[in-house]
């Protein structure tokens, strides 16, 4: 459908619930036309209360998530004895989603404001690229953290521990994992463009070239199947290994003739349920939060579905939200990290704050690795 945008004419606001002839480009910028699939002329404009939504939904996603990011940042960094190899990945993975936030939400509150994109082309392939970069480097520490959760819990004893120097360089990989993949579409292999609410941009998920399509298909293997095909892999033995220390604690209490080999409290809990929930809530939330833009974009390659304006939002809404409960997951279910959050910001600890007892000398090495297991959980 042609509009006056496309024939050269004055670009006249596009008000929804106007005229048939009227449609979501109507507002875009003349300067980004080039940016914007033929796909998205087909659709009126967005009735301004989706824009009003998605920006009171977008400004309370980033305050949680500077906050608990900020908070989680500012606790381990000033609390030495969280200074340990294993919580650099944590503090990566909290630097990481209070960047990305830092940088989507003011521009999201901008432009759905204005109901388009103001910022131009150069800011439109930016803001893509950002947000792809701390998703990608979001997504790979959270795979470094099930895999050092993997080598404590399951190799015990056998593991090579994880020093300072390894989980730094691990971080640094990661982040050149993370730039590699998005700088392609800024080369040439796709591109970053304007997302179908005009307010946002993207990967270009729509084009019909197959080497552009590529880039989508090869992009999801590296930074969502691998991934996620890692984080169960490892939370599937994490599991199994604690659930078989559990049935040998339970076996060697019956041939001492005791209830339990632990205390009052730990026996009320399992360490194999806590380990079970953490795994299941970890990957159920992973799966959620970019699960429904895999979607968009494979249902954009492959012309399975029309893909309206509204619908890319929620793509969006979801990727963003795993910048707020990550910090939740991994950095306030720690024990330790709860106890120096309760000593500094206290008005922030919800519940109890002890951290586990430490292993007595009769205990096994496997217990110690379980113990290790609820710290890290």
């Amino acid at each position: 459908m042609a509009t006056s945008a496309v024939m050269g004419e004055p670009i006249m606001p596009a008000r929804w619930g106007g005229a048939s002839n009227q449609t979501v480009v109507d507002m875009v910028l003349p300067e980004m036309l080039p940016l914007i699939d033929p796909h998205w002329y087909q659709f009126p404009p967005i009735n301004p209360l989706w824009h009003g939504l998605l920006a009171f939904t977008i400004g309370c996603l980033g305050f949680i998530s500077w906050t608990g990011n900020g908070v989680v940042l500012y606790v381990f960094s000033c609390t030495k004895s969280l200074r340990t190899p294993s919580n650099i990945l944590v503090v990566n993975l909290a630097f990481s989603d209070f960047f990305m936030m830092v940088i989507m939400c003011p521009f999201m509150l901008i432009n759905c404001y204005n109901e388009t994109w103001v910022f131009g082309p150069l800011m439109c392939e930016l803001y893509a690229f950002f947000g792809s970069l701390f998703g990608c480097t979001s997504i790979w520490t959270m795979v470094l953290i099930a895999f050092d959760r993997y080598n404590v819990i399951v190799k015990g004893l056998a593991a090579k521990p994880l020093t300072i120097k390894k989980a730094l360089l691990e971080v640094i990989l990661v982040w050149l994992h993370a730039l590699i993949w998005t700088l392609f579409p800024m080369f040439g292999w796709n591109r970053y463009v304007p997302e179908g609410n005009m307010t946002a941009c993207g990967t270009d998920y729509l084009t019909k070239d197959w080497f552009h399509k590529s880039y989508i298909l090869v992009y999801s293997i590296f930074c969502y199947y691998a991934p996620l095909f890692m984080i169960i892999y490892s939370y599937f033995f994490i599991v199994q290994a604690v659930a078989a220390h559990e049935r040998g604690m339970r076996e060697q209490a019956k041939k001492m003739n005791v209830a339990s080999l632990r205390s009052a409290e730990a026996a009320n809990t399992s360490a194999e349920c806590k380990l079970a929930k953490v795994a299941l809530v970890t990957i159920s939330l992973w799966f959620m939060a970019w699960t429904p833009y895999l979607i968009i974009n494979y249902a954009g390659i492959f012309e399975t579905m029309t893909i309206s304006p509204l619908v890319t939002i929620w793509g969006s809404l979801f990727a963003k939200a795993s910048a707020v409960y990550n910090p939740i997951v991994y950095g306030i279910s720690h024990p330790k990290y709860r106890a120096a959050l309760n000593e500094k910001l206290p008005f922030l600890v919800c519940g109890g704050t002890d951290s586990p007892a430490p292993a007595g000398d009769n205990q096994s090495q496997a217990s110690n690795d379980t113990t290790a297991a609820s710290e890290k959980a």
